[in-house]
């Protein structure tokens, strides 16, 4: 065990020391698509050299970062086949700037097939006891039956023509109501006040006739 880790801590000096024996760069880019020209945005700047640490350019294809001479950087985005860039030694002023180019992809995937079921077995299961809809004679005798016309006429509000006709038929009989109510309001006009009152004059002179 101590071996092990012996070992592991002299390949971590190793490397440390061959990153600070490498000068550090200032790396700097701006990233296009190469047919039309236009920034790529959000594009991972992977520096495999430094344990695969990531940047990310901006909405405008630039980064920028401190890095090493010698160093391997991936371009990776999503539509876009990667690119890969080394920064070459004796970089002057410790700056590096460079226009990355990367060219668009097309990946067709496969089909895939969507099923409400999660198992075959789930799937038998369904099918087994699936319900298979009736015909359209049989379909139509059921719409027309009287439960169903019941059931529709108790659910289903009125229509506009249905309406129209109910307040037609409520104003005419108010309307005639009202006629009736206005010319009977004055006994001379009411033909009922006039036949008891001349039924009381009929009786009135069979009295006396009697009584001479």
């Amino acid at each position: 065990m101590k071996q092990l880790l012996t070992a592991i801590a002299v390949l971590f000096a190793l490397s440390f020391t061959q990153a600070q024996e490498r000068p550090l760069v200032q790396f700097s880019g701006v990233i296009y698509n190469v047919d039309s020209n236009v920034v790529v945005p959000y594009v991972s700047v992977t520096n495999r050299s430094e344990r695969n640490k990531v940047f990310s350019a901006n909405f405008q294809g630039y980064f920028s970062f401190v890095a090493h001479e010698r160093d391997t950087i991936i371009f990776s985005a999503v539509g876009y086949r990667r690119e890969a860039l080394v920064i070459p030694s004796g970089v002057p002023d410790k700056s590096y700037t460079v226009v990355v180019k990367m060219k668009a992809e097309v990946i067709n995937l496969p089909m895939v097939t969507v099923l409400p079921w999660a198992s075959i077995d789930e799937f038998n299961k369904e099918f087994m006891g699936m319900k298979f809809a009736d015909d359209d004679l049989e379909i139509a005798k059921k719409n027309v039956a009287r439960t169903s016309l019941l059931a529709m006429a108790r659910d289903l509000p009125r229509d506009g023509q249905e309406m129209q006709g109910i307040n037609f038929q409520n104003n005419h009989i108010a309307l005639t109501n009202k006629v009736i109510n206005q010319r009977y309001a004055n006994p001379l006009l009411n033909p009922f006040a006039w036949g008891s009152f001349i039924q009381q004059i009929l009786q009135g002179d069979k009295s006396r006739n009697n009584n001479d």
